[in-house]
């Protein structure tokens, strides 16, 4: 009967999450006296006053640069900064650009068409992709190629710090067993936003192999706060209860708590020490959880 329990902690758990990226709604532009960032399409940011804008240009005046006249074709993006968005001292404290993500799972926030991203963990490569508004697809695998496993999520938008996301993992055992395959649907209910946010999710994980079968129910809860400009606390956790356990013996998990740094060109790494619970004991794991980071 330990059959599942260890296909379901090495295929589900690492392989425990699809991640997508996405943006929140920008506020309307106008000249009023408020603080505005303008993202340029060289990746260059301006923070600031508007103090002049036409058909052509905008004339912001910055804290850092002073006055600086950005050509209105130039602009890729540019909204209002909410009080929210800005620290103690001032200072703008983005969004988690990887919000979405936490160590091994996701979350029900949404992502925009168009955007996709590559993370490397020490087990292996994923890649995800938006590939419609509030719908991605992801693959996943270890660095020799087994399992390989897909992801699919759809998020819906509650309110303004609620959403909730359906998704599904499915995949096989490739080259080494392509009679082996895994299934996890789930469901995931974010509260909170980009900058910081608590995740509670579920589902139920299924494995298959010469003739047999097993599942096993799963939860987690996740979170992520900003620390800073390009640093942000990272938890990340999953339980599964075996069917039929009978005991809290049938009941395993992981809990992985972090820290993610954000580097320059859209990238981050992230890294963090994690603890095993299995058969009543907690076992602390001396491999640290280290993963990178690159939007495409």
């Amino acid at each position: 009967m330990r059959f599942h329990s260890i296909v379901l902690i090495i295929s589900l758990g690492l392989f425990g999450s699809s991640v997508v990226l996405g943006q929140a709604d920008r506020g309307t532009l106008d000249t009023s006296p408020q603080l505005f960032i303008i993202t340029t399409n060289s990746g260059g940011q301006f923070i600031g006053t508007i103090l002049k804008q036409d058909a052509r240009e905008i004339l912001i005046e910055t804290k850092d640069k002073g006055q600086v006249v950005i050509p209105k074709y130039e602009v890729k993006d540019m909204h209002e900064i909410k009080a929210r968005e800005v620290n103690g001292n001032g200072d703008y404290i983005p969004e988690e650009i990887f919000a979405t993500r936490y160590f091994i799972t996701t979350n029900g926030l949404p992502m925009e068409k168009g955007e996709s991203y590559v993370l490397w963990n020490l087990y292996g490569p994923e890649i995800h992709f938006g590939v419609a508004k509030n719908f991605s697809l992801g693959l996943m695998t270890s660095w020799v190629g087994i399992p390989i496993v897909g992801s699919a999520k759809y998020t819906f938008n509650i309110s303004e710090k609620v959403n909730f996301g359906l998704g599904t993992l499915a995949g096989f055992g490739s080259w080494a067993a392509p009679d082996f395959v895994v299934a996890l649907p789930y469901g995931a209910l974010t509260i909170g936003d980009r900058r910081s946010n608590i995740n509670f999710s579920g589902g139920y994980g299924m494995a298959a192999y010469d003739g047999y079968s097993g599942g096993a129910t799963l939860f987690s809860i996740g979170a992520i706060a900003k620390l800073g400009k390009n640093t942000s606390f990272v938890f990340d956790s999953f339980f599964y209860v075996e069917d039929n356990a009978g005991s809290s013996n049938g009941v395993y998990g992981i809990l992985i708590p972090g820290v993610r740094v954000h580097g320059k060109n859209d990238g981050a790494f992230q890294f963090g020490f994690s603890g095993l619970y299995g058969e009543g004991q907690f076992v602390p794991v001396p491999v640290p959880m280290l993963g990178w980071f690159k939007k495409l």
